[in-house]
């Protein structure tokens, strides 16, 4: 008879489980932890169980240890950001997963079982939360919350994401207010001479988001060839965090081809800001395109409350959003029958559906081309 083949010390123990009629209905494993404490897992077969085992030992060898009979989901929230989210998430993203956690998950379910959370419960958290927040922001702490549960389960922790389970509000799409091609040419027209009028050029003609024009270098202009590169932003953290740039996401990483108007103001920038002395002993020499006097990052907000809204109203324009410049580059590019793909690539989007979805209605071709199709296939 073949001697049984034993485990190595410290590769753990699975063994079946047994309900009250003696069947085996599935397998549990076990194994001691760096803490002296005896861990476990669960499977439904036998390889799916030792499979759990050593993920639960490899997370323990990091020091991933979780007493997940007597976790709570606030104690775990806060292991999840530091040690799974931190080293994924851009600094904002990780500042705003932060507060999502203080302001909002914790207060509701910090003290309760990791266990014992429940998709009603969560469903309750984001009803209670649409009395006092937009449905924007509990979809927010919705994404926080299913992205920290979803770990949750990989972990074996939890059998299934409850956050899954639960229905976060519908969100409308925000209808976009660009600026017709007349109220383009007043806006340009205006913001010739202006101190940030290269920063609002720029932003129209090439589709720039705010971040992404703050956080440009000189050293990623080319003049001569008429290029710009896009490979970081400047952001700011939520209550009080400051300023931070941080890299794009991949498809935000891009080159772009400058037009004559974006190339003649930049040059004019370029003159106007080489006139400023530099050599100050608290002059920041950072390089940036668009800085402070003392060649710091610029706050977007104090840019837009107290030099693009001004330079609207003197201009006679409507009352739009720093981002509806950046609307009004897809519009007019597309209601001059650019191919999408090339406006995709030029704002940034990860996908031609985005482009499409967000500006179909704005190429004119695309309702006469319906109508014609149904015409034809009509006779």
């Amino acid at each position: 008879m073949p001697k049984k083949k034993s485990r190595g010390n410290g590769s753990g123990t699975v063994y079946p489980r047994k309900n009250k009629q003696g069947k085996v209905s599935g397998y549990l494993g076990s194994y001691v932890g760096p803490d002296r404490k005896r861990r476990y897992v669960s499977g439904k077969t036998k390889g799916e169980c030792e499979r759990s085992l050593r993920a639960a030992m490899s997370d323990a060898d990091k020091g991933l240890i979780f007493d997940a009979g007597s976790l709570t989901v606030g104690a775990y929230m806060d292991r999840w950001i530091e040690d799974s989210a931190k080293g994924t998430l851009a600094p904002r993203t990780y500042h705003n997963y932060k507060i999502q956690i203080r302001e909002h998950i914790k207060p509701a379910f910090g003290t309760m079982k990791l266990s014992k959370l429940t998709a009603a419960n969560v469903q309750g958290l984001y009803a209670s939360k649409l009395q006092t927040l937009k449905p924007s922001s509990v979809r927010y702490i919705h994404a926080v919350l299913h992205r920290a549960l979803d770990q949750a389960v990989k972990w074996n922790l939890i059998p299934r994401n409850p956050a899954a389970s639960a229905d976060p509000p519908k969100v409308s799409r925000e209808e976009i207010t660009p600026l017709t091609a007349e109220q383009a040419r007043a806006f340009m027209a205006a913001a010739k001479g202006e101190k940030f009028g290269a920063l609002f050029i720029l932003s129209l003609t090439c589709g720039l988001r705010c971040g992404e024009a703050l956080g440009l270098r000189w050293a990623d202009i080319d003049l001569h060839t008429g290029t710009l590169r896009v490979n970081r932003q400047l952001q700011r953290l939520r209550s009080g965090g400051g300023l931070v740039f941080s890299e794009p996401k991949n498809a935000s990483r891009r080159t772009i081809q400058l037009p004559q108007r974006a190339l003649e103001a930049l040059r004019n920038h370029r003159k106007q800001q080489s006139e400023v002395p530099s050599g100050a002993k608290d002059y920041d020499n950072s390089g940036l395109l668009f800085a402070t006097g003392k060649g710091t990052p610029l706050d977007a907000q104090n840019v837009i409350n107290r030099h693009f809204k001004p330079l609207l109203k003197d201009a006679g324009l409507p009352d739009i959003r720093f981002h509806d410049l950046r609307h009004t580059c897809a519009t007019l590019l597309l209601g001059r029958n650019v191919n999408p793909k090339l406006v995709q690539h030029l704002l940034g989007h990860a996908s031609i559906t985005m482009t499409l979805d967000t500006y179909s209605h704005w190429i004119p071709s695309m309702g006469r081309h319906a109508a014609d199709g149904m015409d034809e296939a009509l006779g």
